[in-house]
This record gives structure tokens, sequence and C-alpha cells, in this order.
């Protein structure tokens, strides 16, 4: 006999939130590098010839604001568009470095951290909500949010974004 292993999404983001890391810090450590990937990335598409345009200052920004209980980790990389939120934020376990580095091999590889797909969820042990705002690299492309609250269930929407 052979079959699927079945997993219930209701139960995973318990697990996530209580036994991904042992230490809760670890989460801001796992955004920023997702953050550094995203630089790294544009950084790679530059070079190779498809990212157009002057690529500015690639750096990160870690913004608190107490008043809003909200802490936002910034970049200039990448970026992703609403079918990218899809396909990457929606299935744990499931790392757009893999893809990318076999796409990109011998260019900037040691620089792309992420390859488990995991560190992005760190984000739910700390919070009661995740958001991603989001702005492709890619010409023509359309800024996007994907909320989530910790539940299996999402959002992703259209936004205005410069």
């Amino acid at each position: 006999m052979t079959g699927q292993i079945r997993v219930h999404t209701e139960n995973i983001f318990p697990i996530i939130k209580k036994f991904l890391y042992s230490d809760h810090e670890i989460f801001l450590r796992e955004l920023i590098s997702n953050a550094v990937d995203a630089t790294q990335k544009l950084k790679t598409l530059s070079s190779a010839g498809e990212a157009k345009g002057e690529l500015g200052e690639l750096r990160i920004d870690v913004t608190l604001d107490t008043e809003k209980k909200t802490l936002t980790i910034s970049d200039r990389g990448i970026g992703m568009t609403e079918e990218e939120m899809d396909k990457y934020l929606n299935q744990v376990a499931f790392s757009s470095a893999e893809e990318f580095l076999e796409k990109y091999k011998g260019q900037n590889e040691a620089n792309i951290i992420g390859h488990f797909g995991l560190g992005f969820y760190s984000g739910f042990m700390v919070s009661s909500k995740v958001d991603v705002v989001s702005l492709s690299y890619k010409e023509g492309a359309k800024a996007a949010k994907w909320s989530c609250d910790g539940s299996p269930e999402y959002t992703i929407e259209e936004v205005d974004k410069r």
C-alpha cells in the first residue's frame, strides 16, 4: 500500500508557534535573513541583466511602532507578485531559495540564506497577525498584501505601494 501523509492545517500554526524554535527572539533573525535573501536575489538578477533600472540603496530597515504594537522589516529586494506570494507563503516548508539557486547556479549563491521555507513562519511565534506587503521588481507588477492571523486562512489583495 502506498499513500500520502495528510497534514491537518489547523494544527500546523500552534506547532510552529510553540515548537519551531526554542528561542522566540530567533524570529527577528529569520525575517531579516529573508530580507537579505530578497536583496541578494535582486543583485543577482541585476548582474544577469534581468532586473532593469538603478538598484539604489539596498538596505534593510527594522522599525518598531510601540503605539501600534508593530514591528516592520523593510527591504528593497526582489519583491513578490500576488502569484508568488500564493506560491511561496502559502506552502509550509517550500522555499523560493532552492528554485532561485538552481536557476542562477554559480552567481552569488553563497549569499542566499534560506533553504527550508520555515523561517518566515517564525513571525507567528510572537504575533497575532503577519502582513507581507510586496512589489515585485518585474516591470508592470502591482503591489500585493498577504495577511494571516495564524489560522490556516489568509487573504491576498492588491494594494498601493511606492
